[in-house]
């Protein structure tokens, strides 16, 4: 029986399974129909937020089998361009300026490999720059910690604290982040309490007692299934274990006004009639679709915020949608992007093979610089 009773609760009963039926063949009041929409559009948000979730574990996927060869042949062109042009250096075949040109880029190359983990690049960069990277990592920290400082009007910090580059966004933007929502709480508050003014003398009795009643009817429906599913009063251990899941996802869901799965709880644990929410009268089910209404806008601000991440993760252009047809055209070109880096990498590392190659090729770099610099993203490199 355990394991029958296991088998039910853990199967996925869907939103529309809590729909009000039509009794014989009477037609849906409009109080029915208008809680059954609630209910469409509860699975209709869940069913695209899980699509969501697949769409960036897709993504990863296919954006990992892209890059992964593109970038490792990246970093094995620009190792080998990095000593090409340190060998080329430690001769005397090079005239002043182009052992310059060939330091800058080696500097940079150098560089761009060590911030991606190759610590033997480190020593290469220090050996011909002026700088070592830990001085110029120190320095572009001092810059962004005056920039920030600048934006907040206060220190970050003790003015004697070193801290890292990531340190001082974090603290920068957490601060930023901090004012922002303070803005914004202050500004909610203004307009809520505007609103209530307006509403005071405005709003009917009768939608008072339906928020009134849908708080009530949430609350009781809790407690109901907290009454059932309280593990420390069954003595059967399989059991016990199904009721404390079900009991966290009901906690969960009430701190969440979820109505929906307190009621899809209901059903798995076998505690409600699939057809009670049809005999209930259409005041009650004014006030559940009340509470629907509140799920569904929270539900579709979940949407857009998922939206949001996954544009930023992907880096898709700024007002562009995170879905399948621009998250697939964006990673076309920075796959083409990358590609036409190898490329050009490929190209400078054949003129590195011998001097008189190696010289046309700096003097094409004074006259026309190429984006080596190190505060790029090596992905953009050459």
């Amino acid at each position: 029986m355990s394991s029958a009773r296991s088998a039910t609760s853990n199967r996925i009963v869907p939103a529309a399974a809590l729909q009000a039926l039509a009794p014989g063949e009477q037609p849906l009041s409009a109080a029915a129909r208008a809680f059954n929409l609630q209910l469409t559009r509860v699975d209709k948000l869940r069913a695209q937020l899980d699509e969501l979730d697949a769409l960036g574990r897709a993504h990863r996927a296919e954006r990992h089998r892209w890059f992964t060869p593109l970038q490792q042949q990246r970093r094995q062109q620009m190792r080998a361009l990095a000593l090409a042009l340190e060998g080329h250096l430690q001769g005397k075949a090079l005239s002043r300026l182009q052992q310059e040109t060939a330091t800058e880029a080696l500097c940079a190359l150098a560089q761009a490999l060590a911030e991606e983990g190759e610590a033997d690049m480190v020593a290469l960069h220090d050996r011909h720059s002026r700088q070592t990277l830990a001085q110029k990592k120190q320095a572009a920290a001092d810059a962004m910690r005056a920039r920030l400082e600048a934006a907040l009007g206060e220190p970050l910090g003790r003015g004697d604290e070193d801290l890292s580059m990531d340190e001082l966004v974090r603290a920068g933007m957490a601060r930023l982040r901090a004012a922002r929502d303070e803005e914004q709480a202050r500004r909610q508050a203004k307009a809520q309490a505007r609103k209530a003014r307006q509403k005071a003398g405005s709003r009917p009795a009768e939608a008072e007692a339906q928020v009134a009643d849908a708080d009530t009817q949430l609350r009781t429906l809790f407690r109901q299934l907290a009454s059932a599913l309280h593990p420390d009063r069954e003595p059967d251990e399989t059991e016990r274990v199904r009721k404390t899941a079900l009991m966290s996802e009901a906690n969960t869901a009430y701190a969440r006004k979820d109505l929906v799965t307190l009621m899809q709880i209901q059903l798995r644990a076998e505690l409600a009639d699939p057809t009670a929410v049809s005999r209930l009268a259409d005041d009650r089910l004014a006030a559940l679709t009340l509470l629907l209404k509140q799920q569904v806008a929270g539900l579709e601000r979940e949407r857009a915020a998922r939206q949001g991440q996954l544009a930023a993760e992907f880096e898709l252009p700024h007002g562009q949608v995170a879905n399948p047809n621009t998250l697939r055209q964006h990673l076309l070109s920075q796959v083409n992007a990358l590609e036409l880096t190898v490329a050009d990498l490929a190209q400078d590392l054949a003129a590195a093979r011998d001097a008189a190659t190696l010289k046309r090729w700096l003097n094409a770099q004074r006259e026309r610089p190429r984006p080596v610099r190190a505060d790029r993203d090596p992905d953009d490199y050459v």
